[in-house]
C-alpha cells in the first residue's frame, strides 16, 4: 500500500463500526467511511465527544452535528503546503490527505527532473497535487469544472506561498479542455487524473468510468510531450481494481514509451490499532 505516513497536523485516531474518528489540526472529526466493515473496540473519550460528527440520513445525504463551536474554515500544513480545510455538506473536508503518497512521490520526480516540466492536472478539486508540483518547481495547469472548488484551489496556493508560481487556474469541462489543447497543439509533461466514477456534462453527455477512462487516457496522450514525465491516475470508484488501472497504462503509455508502471491501494495509518486504513487506488507510469 502507498501509505501517507509523514503527516502532523493530521491523523486518522481509529476506526470502527462504520466509522473513523479524525484530527485535522485541533478538529477532532467523526465521520463515516464506507471500508471501516470492523467493529469498534470500545466508544470512549474523543469518539464520544469530537468537535464535530457527521451522520448520514437514511433518505441519503446527511448532516454534520457540532458538538462544540468551531471555525467555519481552519488551515492544517503538510510539510511547507498549506491547506484550508472546510466541512462540507457531502461529509468532505476539501481536502484527501492519503493523496500526500502522492504529493510526495510527484515532488520527487519533478525535483529530480533537471528540466522545466509541465503538469496538467484534470478533475483537480482543491489543488493539493496543483501546489505539491508547483511548489516542486513546476509550470501547473489546474483544471475542474466546479467554480468553487477552483477557487479554494487558487486559495490553497496562495496560502502555500505559491501565489506568484507559473500556476493555470481553469474551470471548465476537462473533456472539452483536452480536445482544444489538442488543437492549440500544448504539450504536457506529467498528467495527473482523479476522474469521478460517473458525471453528466452540461449538454447531457455522460461519464462512466469503466466506458471512458481508456478513451480518454488515449485522448490525453496527445498532447503529452516527446519526453514525458509521469501518468498518474487515482480512483475511488468502488468495485475496480488498481490492476485494472495498470493494464490501462500499460496497453497506452506503456506500449507507447515503455517506462516502469505501479499500482497499488492508497491509504492513511490507523493511529490506536497500528491498522491501515484503506483509501482508494492508483496507478503509476514513469519513465
Amino acid at each position: 500500500m502507498f501509505a501517507a505516513h509523514d503527516w502532523k497536523d493530521y491523523e486518522v485516531i481509529d476506526t470502527g463500526d462504520g466509522e473513523k474518528l479524525e484530527r485535522w489540526g485541533d478538529i477532532i472529526l467523526r465521520r463515516p467511511d464506507p471500508q471501516i466493515i470492523w467493529p469498534l473496540a470500545k466508544e470512549s473519550g474523543l469518539w464520544k465527544n469530537p468537535d464535530a460528527h457527521y451522520h448520514r440520513s437514511s433518505s441519503g445525504g446527511g448532516e454534520w452535528d457540532y458538538k462544540k463551536q468551531i471555525p467555519e474554515r481552519w488551515t492544517i500544513a503538510y510539510d511547507k503546503l498549506s491547506f484550508h480545510i472546510k466541512p462540507t455538506s457531502f461529509k468532505h473536508t476539501g481536502l484527501f490527505p492519503e493523496q500526500a503518497a502522492n504529493w510526495r512521490w510527484m515532488i520527487d520526480k519533478i525535483q529530480g527532473a533537471g528540466r522545466k516540466i509541465r503538469v496538467l492536472n484534470l478533475f483537480a478539486y482543491t489543488g493539493g497535487a496543483s501546489v505539491a508540483c508547483a511548489y516542486a518547481g513546476a509550470e501547473v495547469c489546474h483544471v475542474d469544472a466546479s467554480k468553487g472548488v477552483v477557487q479554494w484551489a487558487k486559495e490553497n496556493a496562495q496560502l502555500s506561498g505559491l501565489g506568484d508560481r507559473p500556476i493555470r487556474f481553469i474551470t471548465d469541462d476537462v473533456f472539452k479542455f483536452v480536445q482544444r489543447e489538442q488543437r492549440r497543439g500544448s504539450q504536457y509533461d506529467a498528467i495527473i487524473m482523479d476522474p469521478p466514477s460517473y458525471g453528466r456534462g452540461p449538454n447531457g453527455e455522460t461519464w462512466k468510468l469503466e466506458t471512458n477512462l481508456f478513451p480518454f487516457v488515449e485522448s490525453c496522450m496527445q498532447i503529452m510531450s516527446d519526453r514525458p514525465l509521469f501518468f498518474l491516475i487515482n480512483s475511488y470508484t468502488t468495485g475496480i481494481s488498481a490492476t485494472v488501472l495498470k493494464n490501462i497504462l500499460a496497453l497506452s503509455l506503456g506500449n507507447k514509451y515503455g517506462g516502469n508502471i505501479t499500482c497499488g491501494e492508497i491509504g492513511l495509518p490507523i493511529t490506536t490499532s497500528k491498522l491501515m486504513l484503506p483509501c482508494g487506488i492508483l496507478g503509476r507510469w514513469e519513465a
